[in-house]
């Protein structure tokens, strides 16, 4: 709890001060989705661990997360890969899009945030109600 306060309050005064050392947007963009990249075409036999180690000769891989399939068990054949750098990842994404890693082309890509599913579909209602003319 203490060290919550703590890092809440150096946020704070690093934010507020007349000459912030680090712009609030550059914070919150850090480790965001500006460094986090989308890698499809991962084979089937690519660890995570093989995915960091492709990606950290552009920078220093903070995460690399293969989405596995929960019934089979196996690579979706795609992932995430996050950046501690916003550079490094774009240097990623212009070098590493439409390589070879384990055998097979990779496409890489800016991640994008996720959709929640309740705002693009439309809410069934029920029927409509009758209109009351008298």
């Amino acid at each position: 709890m203490a060290a919550t306060r703590r890092i809440s309050n150096r946020f704070v005064k690093l934010v507020s001060s007349p000459n912030p050392v680090v712009s609030p947007a550059r914070l919150i963009f850090h480790r965001g989705l500006a460094s986090t990249l989308f890698v499809k075409g991962i084979a089937f036999v690519t660890t995570e661990e093989r995915l960091v180690e492709a990606f950290s000769k552009f920078g220093q891989v903070e995460e690399a997360k293969i989405i596995m399939h929960r019934v089979q068990n196996r690579s979706k054949g795609y992932g995430y890969v996050t950046f501690a750098m916003e550079e490094d990842a774009r240097k990623a994404l212009t070098d590493m899009n439409g390589k070879l890693l384990d055998g097979r082309v990779v496409f890489v890509d800016m991640a994008r945030p996720r959709r929640r599913v309740g705002d693009s579909v439309p809410k069934a209602g029920g029927p409509p109600e009758p209109s009351i003319n008298d």
